[in-house]
């Protein structure tokens, strides 16, 4: 059976562009029996990153991350009415005001998904359901 995961903005990048990831996420990553989604939130924060300037030398314009996803394999996950609903429901914890990652961690939760992110804060989202492997950086 396929173990789905869903990857947050801040792992997307450190695969694709820095290629750094500890161990045991790389560990995940290379386990065919994994499926890995990417929200269309981070496709989002990653074009306006390469808007802003960042990510130059890996990409020249934000048209070019669509095929990179695609190319790593990553599954799209677009954002649903029901991931809304716990969006909605959804009590940020202190100290975290990002409404990226919160529609992150909703659709993570809805969908059952174990998420896999570098934001120490998604750690205290367990208490609502959030399933988390965390990559220590």
């Amino acid at each position: 059976m396929d173990t789905r995961h869903l990857l947050d903005t801040n792992v997307v990048l450190f695969i694709l562009v820095e290629h750094d990831v500890r161990r045991r996420v790389q560990d995940i990553l290379e386990d065919y029996n994994n499926v890995f989604y990417v929200s269309m939130i981070s496709v989002v924060e990653m074009m306006h990153l390469v808007r802003a300037g960042k990510f130059r030398k890996k990409w020249k314009s934000p048209d070019e991350i669509m095929p990179a996803l695609a190319e790593a394999n990553f599954i799209l996950l677009p954002i649903k009415p029901e991931h809304l609903d716990m969006y909605a429901r959804l009590q940020p914890v202190d100290g975290h005001n990002d409404p990226f990652d919160h529609i992150i961690i909703s659709q993570a939760i809805t969908e059952r998904m174990t998420l896999i992110s570098s934001d120490r804060k998604f750690k205290e989202y367990a208490k609502q359901k959030l399933t988390l492997i965390f990559n220590e950086r």
